[in-house]
């Protein structure tokens, strides 16, 4: 990696499938390296798959297999700005439909336990809107919602 700053995530064992996975789901994403163990060590063998390196949305990254010790949680989430309902609904299957889960508010999970917020552009404008009483309509509309549906911001945007 030639990049001075790389998000290092922590998987169990499967640093590999979840970069693949972001690969080929995520634009602008890739994965770059795959490194061995060059010895033992406490999650795993000499040989076995110990880091991946990759990028997400152009973001480099280092997967670690360390093993069971550390589980994701929400504090750490990946945003992605969606530009119409098709990619939201895409990227937002891909995630659920792959063995994760719904949360709410545009955040979901995916089987690996690393956080996503799928955000449509037009819900952080209307949100960020200096009409604040369509910016309250708008978060409230989203406010009840698991995945973005845009149609329903937009109509709270009018009013």
């Amino acid at each position: 990696m030639t990049s001075k700053n790389t998000i290092c995530l922590w998987y169990d064992r499967d640093a590999r499938e979840a970069a693949t996975f972001y690969a080929e789901t995520f634009p602008d994403s890739a994965v770059l390296a795959v490194h061995h163990a060059p010895g033992d060590y406490p999650s795993g063998q000499q040989g076995d798959v110990l880091t991946v390196e990759f990028s997400v949305m152009g973001i480099p990254c280092l997967g670690l297999n360390g093993g069971p010790v550390f589980q994701h949680n929400e504090a750490f989430s990946f945003q992605v700005a969606t530009d119409d309902q098709a990619e939201t609904d895409r990227l937002w299957h891909a995630i659920i439909d792959n063995g994760g889960q719904a949360s709410e508010c545009g955040w979901c999970k995916h089987k690996w336990g690393i956080s996503w917020q799928i955000t449509p552009r037009i819900l952080s404008a209307a949100i960020a809107s200096p009409d604040r009483a369509a910016a309250k309509r708008a978060f409230e509309a989203m406010m009840t919602m698991s995945k973005i549906d845009i149609a329903r911001i937009e109509a709270a945007l009018k009013g």
